[in-house]
């Protein structure tokens, strides 16, 4: 009997780290679907728009709502910041990326960083038609907008690329402390780019947080395909010809 046991948990229990880490990340990615199905239906049924209007609203002079709280360097470093989950810029970062991969003969991790972020974009397009929320208009937007609100594409989107690239730093890495330093630069860029569409007032909270969740499930989905396809022959070949070029 006690044999049988040992077999058994011999069979579902992981065999290395990774095993352990890529059940991990699919019972996170499990967790983060129902969170934002959950905050998705909630929208739907305009149980966040209250919140939504007091949270825009506490952010802007009670006097007068188009003028942010705060100094105006705040506004400008805001508008900064924003940018760093744009198209372009994004679009940038992914083609400089994946073009050194590229040339350092990792051209399929460098395929995999472009199709990552290219994915990002369709699934990022496809929700917002499939909600079609309005932006807000509880206070004036400093910051001129043409898509829908839900989710918000600057927090989806840059969180997809910048978390995607900080796990790909990682593995780079040797250190602990460097590893830790990779992903939580990642993760900062991508808290401040969701925090600075609330802050010019043209995302609700809620869009935001959305972005986040969906970005982040997405970036977590793209970790585990790039661990899947590392474990093949040829991407491990890829890389050690690229440490060792020699």
């Amino acid at each position: 009997m006690r044999q049988q046991s040992r077999r058994w948990l011999a069979r579902v229990t992981p065999r290395d780290r990774g095993e352990l880490r890529f059940l991990l990340g699919g019972v996170l990615f499990l967790l983060l679907l129902l969170a934002v199905m959950h905050l998705a239906d909630e929208v739907l049924e305009g149980e966040t728009l209250s919140f939504d209007r007091r949270f825009l609203l506490a952010l802007r002079d009670p006097r007068d709502p188009s003028l942010p709280l705060g100094p105006r360097w705040l506004t400008s470093a805001a508008l900064d910041i924003t940018a760093l989950g744009s198209a372009t810029v994004l679009g940038l970062t992914v083609a400089v990326v994946a073009g050194f991969l590229i040339l350092q003969g990792m051209w399929r991790t460098g395929l995999f960083v472009m199709a990552a972020s290219g994915s990002a974009l369709v699934v990022n397009a496809v929700l917002k038609e499939l909600f079609q929320r309005t932006r807000p208009d509880v206070v004036p937007h400093l910051r001129e907008v043409m898509t829908m609100s839900f989710p918000s594409g600057h927090a989806l989107i840059s969180a997809v690329v910048y978390l995607t690239l900080g796990a790909l730093s990682m593995g780079i890495a040797e250190r602990r402390l460097t590893k830790f330093y990779c992903m939580a630069v990642a993760m900062l860029v991508t808290g401040l780019v969701g925090a600075s569409r609330v802050y010019l007032g043209v995302h609700y909270p809620t869009d935001v947080l959305a972005g986040w969740l969906i970005g982040l499930s997405w970036a977590l989905v793209c970790w585990m395909v790039e661990r899947t396809l590392g474990r093949g022959a040829a991407w491990k070949r890829e890389r050690s010809e690229a440490e060792d070029p020699a």
